[in-house]
């Protein structure tokens, strides 16, 4: 079974249960792979896991910044409400790697590029969100890369 067809599945037993968050977090994100699906110079209506993974790791981020400015803001059972929708998708997605592990990823990069000052911080990006494709959150690499090459 495809992630596509297993939220989708998922959100039909929400319906049945009542559970609304769950329902309705997951008809945004389906409704996310219509949009993806329709948009101007694709060859296909159908999408690759890889993009509907990307549509469910894009919902996940918008939310994360959505509970920021909540919160930032005052309004936090708006942030509270975010956070239980990102809880409700991260199912979907791969684990991600823990501070210390992205750190890890880091430092090997750094020795496998030969990374030396900040103005190869591009170039380890690249190869750490190559090898760990999903897993890792691109904020955190950059800031634990400007921190190890500065």
């Amino acid at each position: 079974m495809s992630l596509r067809e297993r939220i989708e599945g998922d959100m039909k037993a929400a319906m049945k249960s009542g559970d609304n968050l769950r329902r309705d977090t997951l008809r945004m994100v389906i409704a996310g792979f219509k949009n993806k699906a329709v948009e101007p110079g694709r060859d296909s209506a159908e999408l690759s896991a890889t993009e509907v993974e990307a549509v469910v790791a894009y919902a996940v981020k918008t939310r994360k910044d959505s509970a920021t400015q909540y919160t930032e803001a005052g309004r936090q059972e708006l942030a509270d409400k975010e956070l239980a929708e990102i809880g409700v998708l991260e199912e979907y997605l791969p684990k991600q790697l823990d501070e210390a592990a992205t750190r890890a990823a880091v430092e090997g990069a750094i020795a496998e590029t030969g990374a030396s000052s900040k103005a190869d911080l591009g170039k380890v990006m690249k190869a750490v969100m190559a090898a760990n494709k999903g897993t890792v959150d691109g904020k955190l690499v950059s800031r634990f890369a400007a921190e190890l090459l500065g």
